[in-house]
Order: C-alpha cells, then sequence, then structure tokens
C-alpha cells in the first residue's frame, strides 16, 4: 500500500499478530497496554528465596554495594554513587547512573549487550544473564559482585 502525504512518527507501537490478523496499537491506545507491563513485572517478583543468582561475565572485577533495581529512567532519582545496579537490561539513557555505579546486574543480555560494553568501556564489574536478579534482590540488599566467576550474592 502507498501512504502520500505527510509522514508520521510514534514515540511507542505494538503489533499484535492473532489468528492471521495484524492490530496496531500506538499513542494513548498503547498506554493501558504499556502499564500493564510494567505492572507485571513489578508484581510477579514471587521466586523461591535465594540468596544469590549466577550469570555470564561481561567484565571482571569484585566490588560490594548497596542494590538499586533500575526498572526505567523514573527510578534514576533513587540511585546514589557507588550503588549496584540490578536491571531487566540497560539502555543508553542509562549511562549517566552507570557513570557512578560500581557495578551493573542484568537480567537478560549477551556479551555484546549494552551493559557489557559499557561495562567494558568504563571497566566496572559487570554480570549479565541472571535471568532472575530483580526479582531476588531488593533495594537497600548489600550484595558481593564477584564478576570473575559470574556470582552476585547479598551480604
Amino acid at each position: 500500500m502507498f501512504f502520500a502525504g505527510p509522514v508520521w512518527r510514534a514515540a511507542a507501537m505494538m503489533l499484535n499478530f492473532k489468528s492471521g490478523e495484524i492490530d496496531i496499537y500506538r499513542g494513548k491506545v498503547l498506554k493501558p497496554f504499556l502499564q500493564a507491563i510494567t505492572d507485571c513485572n513489578k508484581s510477579t517478583r514471587a521466586v523461591p528465596k535465594r540468596s544469590q543468582v549466577k550469570g555470564q561475565v561481561a567484565n571482571i572485577g569484585l566490588v560490594r554495594g548497596r542494590v538499586k533495581l533500575i526498572f526505567s529512567r523514573k527510578d534514576f532519582k533513587k540511585f546514589k554513587d557507588g550503588d549496584v545496579i540490578v536491571a531487566p537490561m540497560t539502555s543508553v539513557d542509562y549511562v549517566p547512573i552507570m557513570e557512578r555505579a560500581s557495578a551493573y546486574v542484568t537480567d537478560e543480555g549477551g556479551l555484546t549487550c549494552h551493559a557489557a560494553i559499557v561495562s567494558r568501556e568504563l571497566n566496572k564489574p559487570c554480570v549479565i544473564g541472571t535471568k532472575i536478579a530483580t526479582k531476588v534482590f531488593r533495594d537497600g540488599d548489600r550484595v558481593e559482585v564477584d564478576a570473575d566467576n559470574g556470582l552476585v550474592k547479598k551480604i
């Protein structure tokens, strides 16, 4: 199909594929979906009691610090210098706090993910791909990030 006229841009868009049909959501219609996803991420934090998680080493190092769970830019205000960022994943807008963090721990990611690349550039310990770090740790937990062995444990 050809569209003539001005090109539109959306800040966010969702495509839903169901039974061969494609539904497109954007703008105000998308807002309830995004809120539901955010609420789901925060409410589905039930995980068997654990005191440590294991992941892949992105950059070596050993540090201790306080956990700050970062799910979005809204959480940046609670971050303090030297805290350990624990996030589902990081993105470019996280860089200002990543520069001030002592280490990074993510649920997702591989050796070429954002957190891994930035950790090597800034030489900060980083453990990625833990799958459950944001569910195991809480804001204020003291942790040891042993990025030599890919372990993050409460202390």
